[in-house]
């Protein structure tokens, strides 16, 4: 008979290290989709110094669907397409709301998430296939809002680059998320497409501490690194935005002005923040990883997480309301809301939409010239 899964983590003492380094957690339970659960224990790991520790390395498995463009129809969020490149994320934060979604592999949300990947190296092909469809019909694509497309085994495999290249080709807009500096790689690919309307980025930035930063998201771009981003996006003429999240209450939601004004300053036009989700396993393994960071804070700050979600960790109906319904949550929107106006940041649902109207599949697919060529 399979053993219920508990999800919690509680470390036995301030001293012992949560995290394998380099990693974001030590937490590793079993997949709750598992008909057994099994627990893992590492003799003397802890007696060892942190430097003398071997990194757990990084699995990739490739997978090949058989479309790659996902439709969605989720009341929480605007957009209809995604395309998720990668499934887990090298990153390795500790608050990834994406982590639950390992368990439908029969794996953990947890480290598992951080190091077994699964790469899509058929992603342009599969696009190039879907967009040549007779009855295509054009809708904004957005990548990055799952797993993050230009996480560290991108530099490898480059099926990121390979997407732009197709969407570049059939003039399609599309919309990136990243925290990740490697998106500056495939400028010449965004800038043209900026150019004709069809493009625009935003860049994560969590903290500007780069202490909190390497803690909690351990193998993203540092934070210069990302506002760097920022900046030369914007001088190459990329409609480029600020997204804060996610907002940590306690923790680090008073740098939701300083982040904002850097942000502006270097050229991001447009803005978007998140507050702190804790569905599923992200719970434990958030509240794991804010036990050692921050001790002496971890109660309080989850105690205003709670109280965000009507008593619960997580609860989607209060947190992800449009109308913010604790006083927290109202005076982080509040905030946020003079920010954009003080450093003249439009919301991102005010933006100019992407042009749809210059998509054409390329003559070198269609097999049609120009008429007047």
């Amino acid at each position: 008979m399979a053993q219920p899964h508990i999800l919690s983590f509680k470390p036995q003492s301030r001293e012992i290290a949560l995290r394998e380094k380099g990693r974001g957690t030590r937490w590793n339970a079993t997949g709750r989709y598992e008909p057994e659960s099994r627990e893992q224990t590492d003799e003397d790991w802890d007696a060892l110094p942190e430097d003398d520790r071997v990194a757990r390395k990084t699995i990739v498995f490739n997978e090949h669907p058989k479309t790659i463009i996902n439709k969605i129809n989720s009341p929480y969020v605007a957009m209809q397409r995604s395309i998720n490149p990668y499934r887990g994320c090298e990153h390795g934060c500790s608050y990834c709301f994406a982590r639950p979604s390992h368990a439908y592999h029969g794996l953990s949300p947890g480290l598992d998430f951080e190091t077994k990947l699964f790469a899509k190296p058929d992603a342009a092909n599969l696009l190039t296939a879907e967009l040549s469809k007779p009855r295509y019909k054009v809708i904004p694509i957005q990548i990055g809002t799952n797993t993050d497309a230009y996480q560290p085994i991108e530099r490898e495999r480059r099926i990121m680059r390979g997407l732009i290249q197709v969407l570049h080709d059939f003039n399609h807009p599309v919309s990136i998320l990243t925290k990740n500096a490697l998106v500056l790689r495939d400028l010449d690919l965004l800038t043209p497409m900026a150019a004709k309307g069809v493009t625009r980025v935003m860049v994560s930035v969590t903290t500007q501490d780069r202490r909190l930063a390497r803690a909690m998201e351990p193998r993203t771009s540092t934070p210069d690194k990302r506002f760097n981003a920022i900046r030369q996006l914007a001088e190459a003429g990329i409609p480029t935005g600020i997204m804060l999240g996610p907002m940590i209450p306690g923790l680090n939601d008073s740098e939701l002005e300083s982040i904002m004004a850097r942000a502006a300053e270097l050229g991001a036009t447009f803005s978007a923040f998140t507050i702190l989700r804790l569905p599923q396993e992200v719970a434990p393994i958030f509240k794991a990883w804010l036990e050692e960071f921050s001790p002496n804070r971890a109660r309080r700050i989850l105690h205003h997480i709670r109280i965000m979600n009507n008593g619960r960790d997580y609860d989607p109906s209060w947190v992800r309301v449009a109308a913010p319904r604790t006083p927290f949550a109202k005076l982080i929107t509040q905030r946020y809301r003079m920010a954009q106006r003080k450093y003249g940041i439009i919301p991102r649902e005010d933006r100019q939409p992407l042009r749809r109207d210059l998509f054409r599949v390329p003559a070198s697919i269609s097999g049609q010239g120009d008429l007047f060529g």
